[in-house]
């Protein structure tokens, strides 16, 4: 079995970073773009917390508890082929982390229903969903949930997606309350920051990249999936010939390209090109499959191997949350007697 050494986690002074996601399945080409690739970069400099987002995962799919606990090892697993180094970065289980829940129901307080329903990035989500007046109460508190995670770390950096700042934005509410209340800083603001690529098209140009869409190339995908997936991307519909004028703009192979293409001289030439007319579309997506399959082809073979040693995986969750359990801790403590509420 491979061997954990968290000495390198013993740096101070550097600024922490809390981010994380949903366990709702394995993790795709879009969290690449917009997350996991800056996450390889902080690595050494930032305080890096990585949270198996598992409890709010439930908020819209308690109806699957079993999905939500599989894709722990299946997003840890993809945490660990891309490159994230659990002796720099701290892999935790959200579930697993008490002080989060408690912190949750503490912020709950200083925060009012009216409030949580007018948050942008909740009401969007909520008709999304087309949840209606039949919110989950979990998923409508998510703000208040998010902002204890934060906070819990004290995270003072939160890379999000430019749709989702108005949470970060209640975060500081809150810790302005609690502040307030306590009459002193026990909380540091946290400032979100956007990633340079936001989230990418699905394959089908119709919505965002997703897991639940089924429009989304994932990081384990084979060589035929991803290959079948770049063929089928929408592109321009009045590109009928190669010689007519092509749209950038909304092309779902030039997104993608703009993401992951390493020679952007070569990229803009061919857009140039494209928008005069000249360039097939099949010739754009032949440079996105070999991009894609340079890319993902070792992602996967890691993979693989990882989910071989089933103990190794779950020895990095089990060390991750027991470091982020005593971090939060002291967190929660700090808060509960700032608040002036009993200590024992």
């Amino acid at each position: 079995m491979r061997r954990l050494s968290f000495l390198g986690k013993m740096k101070m002074n550097r600024p922490t970073i809390l981010t994380g996601d949903r366990t709702t399945g394995p993790l795709h080409i879009g969290h690449y773009a917009g997350s996991l690739a800056n996450r390889l970069r902080y690595q050494d400099s930032h305080e890096l917390f990585l949270l198996l987002a598992d409890t709010q995962a439930l908020t819209d799919n308690a109806h699957a508890p079993e999905k939500v606990r599989r894709s722990v090892i299946e997003v840890a697993l993809d945490y660990l082929a891309v490159g994230i180094d659990p002796n720099r970065t701290t892999i935790c289980l959200q579930s697993h982390l008490p002080p989060l829940a408690e912190l949750s129901m503490l912020y709950l307080n200083f925060v009012t229903v009216a409030r949580l329903e007018r948050n942008p990035t909740i009401k969007d989500e909520i008709r999304a969903r087309g949840f209606g007046r039949d919110i989950p109460a979990g998923f409508l508190c998510y703000p208040a949930a998010q902002a204890a995670d934060i906070t819990a770390f004290k995270a003072t950096i939160v890379p999000v997606g430019e749709d989702q700042t108005a949470l970060i934005e209640q975060t500081n509410e809150i810790v302005r309350r609690i502040n307030a209340t306590a009459g002193k800083t026990i909380l540091p603001e946290a400032q979100a920051v956007i990633p340079q690529f936001g989230r990418l098209p699905g394959v089908d140009g119709k919505a965002k990249m997703s897991k639940s869409s089924g429009n989304a190339i994932a990081l384990s995908a084979s060589p035929e999936a991803i290959s079948a997936a770049v063929k089928a991307m929408f592109t321009d519909l009045t590109h009928l010939r190669i010689e007519d004028p092509g749209q950038v703009e909304g092309n779902v192979v030039f997104a993608c390209l703009d993401a992951f293409d390493e020679d952007p001289a070569t990229l803009e030439e061919m857009k140039a090109q494209y928008q005069r007319g000249g360039l097939g579309d099949g010739r754009i997506k032949r440079r996105l499959d070999d991009i894609l399959q340079a890319l993902i082809g070792p992602i996967r073979t890691r993979r693989a191997e990882l989910a071989e040693d089933h103990a190794y995986v779950l020895d990095v969750i089990r060390s991750g949350t027991e470091k982020a359990r005593s971090r939060t801790e002291v967190t929660k403590r700090e808060v509960v007697e700032g608040l002036g509420l009993f200590v024992l």
